[in-house]
């Protein structure tokens, strides 16, 4: 009898230790964070004083963390649909095939098992040495370019490494929808006459929109938290040029004059703003797929 009136028991139990972990290393630091934004606590100390919103008033001055909002704004935008347009290609490109189709799977995945740290790195002696040495040696004059000292370049230098180590991600998700589609209705669409294209369009991209929303989704939340990549890369640098709003927050809290209530505001500012974006486009993408 026990089991019946209760019998989402067992399941609780088995979320438990999963429920413990996320309250304890996310739920409660976000929550002493909202503390922390009201004080003027450098980190350090054990004493601080209660500021309200004091720290909140000051950011709608703090012209640099605007900057890097704009930046993050922009990089967030050219990354959601670089990333979003290949991952895809990739994935109807590699579905498509009748062989090796594990081999281009495990290629374009294997970024992700690195640390994008670790990748920035790589690139950083791409973009410092290899890049220069083609030029000088095999005439691709091109890609003489000051990728991380010029503004205009460390932009696409930053967005290809990041482009590189989201891709195959976003890949895996295009692909296992693909799979879903039923093939009598590719079938159907061929016999009608309908090309390639036409049926992509008509037939495939509206049954994988829940996919496009995930993914979506997914890359505009890492667009607006992005912080490895660009640390690696340019460090924010040159000046403040790519500096993003995770870094301008990591130097407030860590480097320099350190004040960690401040940089904790700032955290909570950015929480605010990707709160708001995200909703939005939950909600068209959710009304868009009601339509279908």
């Amino acid at each position: 009898m026990g089991s019946r009136r209760h019998p989402n028991r067992s399941l609780l139990l088995f979320c438990l230790p999963a429920l413990v972990v996320y309250a304890l290393f996310k739920l409660f630091p976000a929550g002493a964070g909202l503390v922390y934004a009201l004080t003027d606590w450098n980190g350090l100390n054990r004493d601080y004083d209660f500021v309200g919103l004091r720290n909140f008033a000051e950011i709608f001055h703090d012209r640099y963390y605007w900057d890097s909002v704009l930046f993050t704004c922009k990089y967030t935008a050219v990354m959601v649909v670089v990333s979003n347009v290949l991952a895809l290609g990739l994935a109807v490109a590699i579905e498509s095939r009748r062989r090796a189709k594990g081999f281009f799977r495990t290629v374009f995945y294997m970024p992700n098992m690195i640390s994008m740290v670790i990748g920035g790195y790589m690139w950083m002696f791409i973009f410092t040495k290899v890049l220069y040495y083609l030029a000088d040696n095999y005439g691709m004059k091109f890609l003489d370019r000051s990728w991380i000292g010029d503004p205009r370049y460390s932009f696409i230098a930053i967005c290809v490494v990041a482009a590189w180590g989201a891709v195959g991600y976003l890949m895996i998700i295009y692909m296992a929808a693909l799979q879903g589609v039923p093939r009598e209705l590719k079938e159907a669409a061929a016999i009608d006459g309908a090309g390639g294209w036409i049926s992509f369009w008509k037939i495939v991209l509206p049954m994988i929109r829940h996919a496009v929303t995930i993914c979506v989704f997914w890359a505009l939340n890492a667009g607006f938290q992005v912080f490895d990549v660009i640390y690696a890369l340019t460090g924010g640098g040159p000046g403040r040029a790519t500096q993003s709003v995770a870094i301008n927050i990591y130097e407030e809290a860590f480097r320099g004059n350190i004040r960690y209530g401040y940089a904790t505001a700032k955290s909570t500012v950015l929480f605010i703003i990707v709160l708001v974006i995200t909703m939005l486009q939950l909600y068209l993408t959710g009304r868009k797929e009601q339509e279908l």
